[in-house]
This record gives C-alpha cells, structure tokens and sequence, in this order.
C-alpha cells in the first residue's frame, strides 16, 4: 500500500496567508494585550497586602464600575459631538465660497490643543460650572482639530478631475459631495475620529478635576493615600479601555472604508 500524500501548498497560498496576519495584526494583538492586562491586573491586586483603604477605593460596585461607566460615557458623547460639529464644518470649508475662512477657522480650533489639558478644563469650570456635560464640552474643544482638519485633507485630496467627471454625468453639487467625495474620503475622517477618541479617553481621566467622575477619581485616590495599588489599578484601567475603545474603532473603522480604498 502506498501512504497518503499530502499536498504541499504553493508559495502562492502562504504568501496569501502572511500578508492576511499582516493587514490583521492589529486586530488581533491588541485584544489579547487587553486581556492580558485586565489578567496583570487582577493578579497584581490579589497579590497585594491590601489595606482597608485601598479594598475601598477598588470595590468594584462601589467605584470601579461606576467610574468606568463615567469615563467611557464622557468618551463617547465628547467624540459624537466632536463628529457632529467637525465634519460639517470641515465640508463648509472645503467649498469654493468659504475657503477663505478655513484658516481662521483651523487657527481657532488649533487653540484648543495649544491650551493645556488642565487650564482647558478650568476654563470651562469658569465659564459652565462643575458636572460632566462641562467635561464634555471641554474634550470636545480640545480634540476637534483632528476630525476638522482630516475632513478638510480627505475631501481636498480627492482628484479634480473625478468630480469632474461626476458633473459631466449630470449629478448636482450635493450628489458629487455625497456619492463621489465624502466616500473617498471617509478613511481620512475616520482616522481622525479614532485619533479624537483615543485622545478623548486619556483626557477623562482629567474630568473629576471639575466633578466629570471617570477613573482618574481612584488614580486620585491612590495619589492621596500613597497607595501605589490604587494608582496601578486606576491607571491600568484607564489604559485598557483606550486599547479597547480603538480596537472596536479600528473595527468600524475597516467596516465603514469603501471597498477597493
């Protein structure tokens, strides 16, 4: 009797395969750094002589969950609001009439990154008083200009002569934008959108300075207290969950690129 062959696999099929993990690498690593670190964390917390104080300030249904739900609350809303002003702004200022105000425009949405994360949620404390929706306006002031400006490069950068063709076919200004422009420059926006996200989740950690909540209250808590558990824990905390927020952001990210980009 003769043994069973195996069919070798062509250079073809492997080359395929490594070039998939390749473009995929990024989605499978970072949840398994998520998972990896939630486990870090919990070892590190069961490992640890714990005091009174800090089984306190880590009880999970008394403050970690709570906090968690803030911090990914106050992400979310600012990034929303952030889209919902952004993008229409940024294909107002691509239009012929109003490209001359993009650079005033930019400039003052510029000044929201120059000012410091700290003196930007002061003043808006001044100007709103204390509470979360002041932290959401805040972040939204601070990490607008990534969305803005990647709107503004992505409709720039589509070629003239595409949108050309496209009033050549009969579409009116607002087709050409809808069917022809804002699809070629959807991956643009949306790189920016994840970039304000991410920026979004590390600057709540900052919101309980103006009564915002969110995790930095238990990394407050351990500063206070010079616990360095309670300071390792909330600010792996707040680590994991930007990991986290920009996986499930690279997902739709890739979920919403028009085919063939």
């Amino acid at each position: 009797m003769t043994a069973a062959t195996v069919p070798a696999r062509s250079p073809g099929t492997v080359t395929r395969v490594v070039q998939t993990v390749r473009e995929h690498a990024e989605l499978i690593v970072t949840p398994v750094l998520v998972v990896v670190g939630g486990i870090l964390l919990r070892l590190n917390y069961l490992r640890s002589d714990r005091t009174f104080a800090d089984e306190r300030a880590l009880s999970w249904e008394r403050n970690l969950k709570p906090q968690l739900e803030q911090h990914i609350s106050l992400a979310l809303w600012s990034t929303l609001f952030v889209i919902l002003i952004a993008v229409p702004l940024g294909i107002f200022l691509t239009r012929a009439r109003f490209r001359r105000l993009s650079g005033l425009v930019v400039g003052f949405a510029t000044s929201g990154q120059a000012v410091p994360a700290f003196g930007l949620l002061v003043l808006a404390f001044a100007w709103l008083d204390s509470g979360a929706w002041t932290a959401i306006w805040a972040l939204v002031f601070f990490t607008i200009l990534p969305v803005l400006r990647n709107t503004m490069v992505g409709l720039e950068q589509v070629d003239p002569s595409i949108i050309e063709a496209g009033r050549g076919m009969g579409l009116t200004t607002g087709q050409v934008l809808r069917r022809i422009e804002l699809p070629l420059a959807v991956p643009v926006i949306l790189a920016g959108v994840r970039t304000a996200l991410v920026i979004n989740v590390g600057m709540a950690a900052l919101a309980y300075l103006i009564g915002g909540g969110g995790l930095g209250q238990t990394i407050s808590a351990g500063i206070q207290l010079q616990r360095d558990l309670v300071v390792v824990t909330g600010a792996g905390l707040t680590a994991l969950v930007a990991l986290a927020v920009d996986w499930i952001a690279a997902l739709v990210e890739r979920a919403l690129r028009p085919r063939g980009l």
